[in-house]
């Protein structure tokens, strides 16, 4: 019997190898197995390292099959060019993966939602009226406020150790909130505190269904076992409630002349913006496409920048000449009479080194959204079906030892003078194409004053003798096995400054 088993697998494995072969499909490890596919490859963590090695011993396009579900993987630039040029409209789909049913409005979310009218009008709704330089210049005063109250925060508890990855978090959190609905939930100053207690498990719940594995999207059998889906139903009626309450109490403000709650240039928020909208075309601007883009503007805004100065400053404090030359810098271009501000940002080229070098070697988004084929086509010559989902391993594309000289070492320097066209495919932290990510520069600007802030007005020490572990946990947004705990002392030129804030 064990020999028949062993028999049939081997005749199947084979028989979907040639399938492969005559169709002009990729590559594909062998064996395939019956009903599970490559699963059986797939057990290690991280995934984004597992599959880095696959396509390392076979070769930077392969289809693997999940299941029941065929999967094309890219692992490198060129393969990724061609996906996200030639090919960006027939790729531009999402899969519909329960995540996206549950937590994207039914696949109608700006993420989650396939290429089509209602995406093209969801994407220049916040590139246009939500994420434009102007509408970020707009509440630049809130992003200033909110690094000001960090830094306030860190001077008070100079020589502790801090737990950088909550505050960081907080930090994130509480600036997006600001800007969409004028409201702070972390910290002591919590106007109400019930509303916060909600929002914080909402977003944490959030977080650990957006990391969950639903094993259901790959084996429809799994989908009888598991209380996933449940937990996902439960928690978007939930997030739809809390948001709704946000557009109801923003609308009646509105109506009365009241301000924002931490409005402190009087700046529309971004729901006021979405309702003054809604007055003119409230077809177009429902509440439900105001809930949508309120929960997209959370998920992808908030942890992924935050992990991405946490990974920034877990190298630094393992690179102390980096952060000592970053300073130099700072103090060269901003003195140490003023705390640094987003537009001296352009003239901070090394700091961006340390960003993109962060970038590289710890992208937040290992393996890019995933994509889908709305037709047949072709990727390095192999013919790509109709309904294949496309991975794309930005973090073997990152880590590339044909793109990138001693690609594992920290190197900012490797950037200096490096002409962003040159890094085209070569590193895309934002993904590429038209589904990029369209708030890159929102991240960019938060990320560079926040990191920057940081460096200027403090010394970092580790907290022990050992380097930091820079080993990556499970997760979406790879985070750090172990949160950052550092210590921090103002440098002595910005102890006036710092006690004014």
């Amino acid at each position: 019997m064990f020999l028949q088993i062993l028999l049939f697998l081997a005749l199947y494995s084979i028989a979907v190898h040639l399938l492969h072969k005559l169709n002009n499909h990729p590559p594909s490890p062998f064996p395939t197995l019956p009903f599970i596919g490559h699963f059986y490859s797939l057990l290690k963590k991280p995934l984004h390292r597992t599959l880095a090695k696959i396509s390392a011993n076979h070769g930077p396009i392969l289809l693997l099959h999940f299941g029941s579900r065929p999967v094309v993987l890219v692992s490198s630039a060129s393969a990724a060019e061609e996906c996200f040029t030639k090919n960006d409209i027939v790729l531009a789909n999402r899969p519909k993966l329960l995540y996206g049913k549950h937590m994207g409005n039914n696949y109608t979310s700006l993420i989650w939602d396939s290429y089509g009218e209602n995406w093209r009008n969801l994407r220049r709704v916040s590139s246009i009226h939500l994420l434009s330089g102007n509408c970020l210049q707009l509440l630049y005063a809130t992003r200033l406020d909110e690094v000001h109250l960090l830094l306030r925060k860190l001077y008070k508890d100079q020589g502790r150790t801090v737990d950088l990855k909550s505050r960081l978090f907080e930090l994130m959190v509480n600036l997006m909130m600001r800007m969409i609905a004028g409201k702070r939930y972390y910290g002591d100053d919590v106007v109400d505190v019930e509303e916060g207690t909600r929002f914080r498990e909402i977003m944490r719940e959030s977080f650990l269904l957006a990391g969950a594995s639903n094993m259901g999207d790959f084996l429809p059998v799994m989908k009888l076992f598991g209380k996933l889906e449940k937990r996902m139903i439960n928690l978007s009626k939930r997030r739809d409630t809390f948001t709704q309450e946000l557009i109801d109490e923003c609308r009646n403000n509105m109506k009365n002349g009241k301000e924002s709650c931490l409005s402190i240039d009087k700046k529309k928020n971004m729901i006021e913006v979405m309702l003054s909208l809604q007055e003119q075309e409230p077809e177009i601007y429902k509440d439900e496409t105001i809930r949508s883009l309120m929960i997209v503007l959370l998920l992808a805004g908030t942890d992924t920048s935050a992990a991405t100065m946490e990974w920034a400053l877990s190298f630094l404090l393992n690179h102390p000449q980096v952060l000592h030359k970053a300073q130099a810098e700072i103090d060269a271009v901003v003195g140490q009479n003023r705390l640094i501000e987003e537009s001296d940002l352009p003239n901070l080229p090394y700091l961006h080194c340390i960003i993109n070098e962060t970038f590289r070697l710890k992208p937040v988004g290992p393996l890019l959204i995933p994509h889908e084929s709305s037709e047949e086509c072709t990727v390095g010559g192999y013919r790509i079906p109709r309904g294949t989902m496309l991975l794309v391993n930005a973090w073997a594309i990152h880590n590339d030892p044909n793109k990138w000289e001693e690609p594992t070492k920290y190197m900012p320097e490797r950037f200096e003078g490096l002409d962003s066209s040159n890094t085209a495919f070569k590193l895309m932290p934002f993904g590429a194409g038209r589904r990029r990510c369209p708030g890159e520069g929102l991240a960019m600007r938060m990320v560079g004053l926040t990191l920057g802030s940081l460096i200027q007005c403090f010394e970092w020490e580790r907290i022990g003798e050992e380097l930091v572990d820079l080993t990556e946990g499970p997760g979406l947004t790879m985070p750090k096995a172990q949160p950052l705990q550092a210590k921090c002392r103002p440098r002595q030129p910005f102890v006036p400054l710092l006690s004014q804030i």
